[in-house]
């Protein structure tokens, strides 16, 4: 994630800890814990056209019991885990989803849930109030119209809105989630007209990455000049709302190019946190599959990623390998190749001198567009000269 409003604007957030916390490399093992995206459901009441993990409305049969997820959330939280995020399929399918997310609070985790909002009603927005959930993400693909239309159904678009009011009535804290494409980038704009029509905090603006559905919407992903120019709205109207005394927390997610570019942008205007950015983004690192960033699917298979669902790491219910045992072995290759990325990444992002700002992208994206877990990610939209090491003669940076 790119903090926009906190590398550009200055804002404090709750969770700067977890993106800047560390400093020591972000890359190196034991030096972090993870988030970790627990998909507790593969059923969703929706179908949405870039879902990256084709969920559907079918019952699944292997889902973790509510005992069997307690286990794991209690293994997270012995492990360290700072955050579990809850999502699916859509997470409120489960029944038992308060329960969980009240039994991962009392173990000391933040929980965080990732919704379509639709089944979000007075009763459940006031149970995630009382077990104190940390945050609920609404997904907002656009305005109505367009929203609708990437969610499969008439009506969705309100039914988010809903939520989003329930929710923030009840005083839980909420916020939207788009993912960008050539369907819905022309309304960023309104995007964040809506955040202040509706006291929206937070928003997350979530490059498209080709796993599951969204493999079927490759096409459809932002030309890289239509990146910087989406970039650029995002930042410049994130801003205008600190200008006008609005501030609201802006992040870009699952494009780590996006760090590079801010920096070189700040550089370019002279801007007096470009400094400070530069040193954040790299504390940061960039792309933390496998370090920083973890998931574990509704039948407990264990991926290094949401996205990377192809890599299997191994199973919470195997006797004796829990996540926390899974997530330290060390001799793991997949894991100890995410953790020496320099070693293994080749192409365009092997020689790129943002490599400590960015970690060499994403690589489930690389996988699909290479064939190639190490190969170039080409969503990286950064300019053959933009990536060039600096000359003999250049400040070193």
């Amino acid at each position: 994630m790119i903090g926009i409003s906190k590398l550009y604007c200055g804002s404090t957030e709750r969770s700067d800890s977890l993106r800047y916390g560390h400093k020591a490399s972000p890359l190196r093992a034991g030096t972090r814990k993870p988030v970790v995206v627990w998909n507790c459901t593969r059923r969703c009441n929706l179908s949405c056209a870039h879902c990256y993990s084709a969920s559907n409305a079918s019952c699944s049969s292997d889902e973790l019991t509510t005992d069997q997820g307690k286990a794991m959330l209690d293994d997270l939280a012995g492990f360290g885990c700072p955050v579990v995020l809850f999502s699916g399929g859509e997470p409120l399918m489960r029944t038992d989803l308060i329960e969980l997310v009240q039994h991962a609070r009392s173990a000391g985790l933040r929980a965080v849930i990732s919704t379509n909002g639709t089944l979000i009603d007075q009763r459940v927005a006031d149970h995630l109030a009382q077990v104190n959930v940390d945050y609920v993400g609404v997904s907002l693909d656009g305005l109505a119209q367009t929203h609708d239309a990437f969610r499969g159904k008439d009506g969705a678009f309100d039914a988010a809105i809903r939520a989003i009011r329930l929710c923030r009535d009840a005083g839980v804290k909420t916020g939207a989630r788009l993912t960008l494409s050539r369907r819905n980038f022309s309304e960023i704009d309104d995007i964040f007209t809506l955040l202040c029509d509706e006291n929206i905090p937070r928003a997350c603006f979530y490059h498209l990455v080709y796993t599951g559905r969204g493999r079927a919407m490759s096409g459809d992903d932002l030309s890289h000049q239509q990146t910087r120019n989406a970039v650029d709205r995002i930042i410049d109207s994130t801003a205008r709302l600190f200008q006008k005394g609005m501030p609201k927390e802006i992040l870009t997610v699952d494009n780590h190019a996006d760090g590079p570019y801010l920096y070189m942008r700040m550089v370019k205007e002279s801007h007096p946190r470009a400094r400070e950015a530069l040193k954040l983004l790299r504390r940061n690192g960039g792309d933390s599959t496998g370090v920083g960033i973890g998931c574990v699917s509704w039948n407990g298979d264990v991926h290094p990623d949401q996205f990377w669902r192809a890599k299997t790491l191994g199973n919470v219910l195997e006797p004796g390998r829990p996540f926390s045992k899974i997530w330290s072995d060390k001799t793991n290759e997949t894991l100890n190749a995410l953790r020496n990325k320099r070693l293994h990444i080749t192409g365009r992002c092997a020689a790129c001198r943002w490599f400590d700002v960015c970690g060499g992208n994403f690589r489930a994206r690389a996988l699909f567009l290479t064939g190639d877990a190490w190969g170039y990610d080409d969503a990286c939209y950064l300019t053959d000269e933009e990536i060039a090491p600096p000359s003999p003669r250049a400040r070193e940076e």
